[in-house]
């Protein structure tokens, strides 16, 4: 299932997306955002790995980003789950989520700083 798509210039987080999902309360949306940078960095430094529970470990970030409006993460995820369940070489997947993972979090810590 696709993501939902972004407005242009939107940036790697949907900010309308998030405030839904937290119903508004900015204390949650910096917590949220917070535990989904600290998350995302782990998952991604991880998957480096290949462990056995890959394809699960990127199901989890799908989720969480799709959860806090990171589609691009989302969406890259998907696609390296793709690439693990079809036994091919997952290193382009996973370049492309550690890429969108890392504009993710500049966007999140540039929230976060102004809070």
């Amino acid at each position: 299932m696709p993501s939902p798509p972004l407005a242009p210039d939107d940036g790697p987080i949907d900010f309308d997306h998030l405030k839904r999902m937290t119903l508004g309360d900015s204390g949650l949306e910096q917590e949220v955002l917070a535990m989904f940078a600290a998350q995302a960095a782990s998952l991604v430094g991880t998957l480096a790995t290949m462990p056995t529970d890959a394809l699960a470990l990127a199901h989890t970030l799908k989720g969480s980003a799709r959860a806090i409006g990171a589609f691009a993460v989302a969406d890259a995820a998907a696609r390296l789950q793709t690439v693990m369940a079809s036994g091919a070489d997952p290193s382009g997947g996973l370049t492309e989520l550690a890429d969108a993972v890392a504009l993710a979090r500049t966007a999140i810590e540039a929230v976060l700083r102004r809070s």
